[in-house]
């Protein structure tokens, strides 16, 4: 008989709705898993079990309503929550308690969620990897010996060992799909402009937006219907009349022209080299999507990527409000970006905004040919704790470049993508591929994931489920 966690969160739900199970029972099933098996993946910084048990007791006895009506998740440790520590990955807040909730967690609780706790980031989400100074690394669930990569490094982990349903992430840079494809999730990064709270369009270059992780491609849209329409549009860069999401995932995608590439946009500036499983997996998509689709290699060759994104991650990071001592205090890779951020004239970051202005309209006429474009989700297997350099920050910087090298430009140019898993490595660990929508084209990128997951059948499990 399966368990609870063996459920999809869409299966969960009916399950729900039916009254063959109640919130409470989710709740202490995943606070049961939490308490028996975190400790040796550090998906969690904080767990509110009493605060969740008491919501869901609240929500038994009240109408069903909501599209995550009694379904537990977890805050991402970026995202306030009133009355729930909130460190941001940080020492320099840890004590710190917000008296209000951000939307990105509103949202979830008004649409009937449950949140038992706070998943770890890497400092302020700076890092493609979670490894912090204010508890344990976060690890794979399918090798502890590797990290869960950055920066909803423990968001990815939850959903992979089964502490969590699904879970909402961040991605300025590829921190949705970093994770995500690390511990072989679904991942889904939207359109800039898509969901209303966290458009992309309040941040140097547009690049933060957030988005769901979790087991399934279904899952992640449903996580995602609920994000972009839990608040009023003040943007309209992404049609508010696309959607839902989930309906794509039940529905045949059609005959859609899909361009393969494996080509970065770092290519000319590091030592980019694609990990053979990872090759592999861009195949077996190939070959897979070949059949019902056009499937054609095209020629994408960026140039000036580096110089325009190392500008903006240092200015996001010039921008947080941090003191010379604060900056003694923080990790090396954070007080690095800030200095150097700090360092750049006024006209070197308008040259930086300005760039990247002309890099997404290149790229996006460079995709627009395609429905989607199908490139690797990582171009390294999951990396060992310990192995992003903790001293020579410079050097930390080139290794998440080389770990992750596809996944920043997709911010830069404002457009969906989501990753899934097609494949897996010796060792079983399922290995992601990355599909780049137009424009507001999230539906179809998910319908094409939802139709590669299907043709690829069930993944593997890790060993702790």
């Amino acid at each position: 008989m399966a368990e609870l966690h063996d459920l999809t969160a869409i299966e969960q739900l009916a399950a729900l709705r039916t009254k063959e199970i109640a919130p409470a029972d989710l709740v202490t099933h995943y606070l049961e898993r939490i308490e028996r098996l975190d400790a040796g993946i550090g998906a969690f910084v904080e767990v509110t079990a009493e605060s969740a048990r008491e919501r869901a007791a609240a929500l038994a006895g009240a109408r069903i309503d909501g599209a995550l009506w009694g379904l537990p998740f977890a805050d991402k440790d970026l995202v306030a929550r009133a009355g729930v520590p909130t460190r941001f990955g940080s020492r320099l807040h840890d004590g710190f308690v917000p008296d209000d909730t951000a939307d990105q967690a509103a949202v979830l609780d008004e649409a009937g969620g449950i949140s038992l706790g706070k998943t770890a980031t890497p400092e302020f989400g700076m890092t493609g990897y979670t490894e912090t100074r204010i508890g344990p690394p976060t690890r794979d669930p399918w090798n502890p010996a590797n990290g869960a990569g950055g920066s909803s490094g423990g968001a990815a982990a939850a959903v992979a060992a089964g502490l969590l349903p699904l879970a909402p992430g961040s991605d300025a840079g590829g921190s949705i799909r970093i994770p995500a494809a690390t511990v072989g999730l679904v991942g889904i990064k939207p359109s800039r402009g898509r969901v209303p709270f966290a458009s992309g369009l309040d941040n140097p270059g547009g690049l933060a937006v957030a988005g769901p992780i979790a087991r399934t491609v279904a899952d992640a849209a449903l996580l995602l219907d609920v994000q972009a329409t839990g608040r009023p549009y003040t943007y309209a860069t992404a049609a508010p009349g696309d959607g839902p999401f989930r309906e794509a995932t039940e529905r045949v995608a059609g005959r859609t022209r899909i361009g393969v590439t494996t080509v970065s946009p770092w290519d000319d500036d590091e030592d980019i080299r694609l990990d053979a499983d990872a090759a592999r997996a861009v195949e077996v998509a190939t070959a897979l999507l070949g059949d019902g689709h056009d499937v054609d290699a095209f020629d994408w060759r960026p140039r000036g990527y580096a110089t325009m994104f190392t500008a903006l991650w240092r200015t996001s990071a010039a921008r947080m409000a941090l003191s010379d001592a604060d900056l003694d205090r923080v990790e090396p890779i954070t007080a690095w970006l800030a200095r150097e951020g700090r360092r750049l004239s006024g006209r070197e970051v308008l040259d930086a905004l300005a760039a990247a202005t002309v890099f997404e309209r290149e790229t996006i006429t460079a995709f627009a040919p395609f429905d989607a474009v199908l490139t690797p989700a990582l171009a390294q297997p999951a990396r060992p704790v310990g192995w992003f350099d903790a001293e020579d920050a410079s050097e930390n910087f080139a290794q998440q470049v080389r770990y992750a090298p596809y996944s920043s430009f997709v911010n830069v140019a404002g457009v969906p993508a989501i990753v899934v898993p097609v494949t897996t490595d010796a060792s079983g660990h399922p290995v992601c591929i990355q599909l780049i929508g137009r424009p507001g084209g999230e539906t179809t990128i998910i319908a094409i994931a939802a139709e590669l997951e299907r043709r690829v059948g069930a993944m593997p499990r890790p060993p702790i489920w």
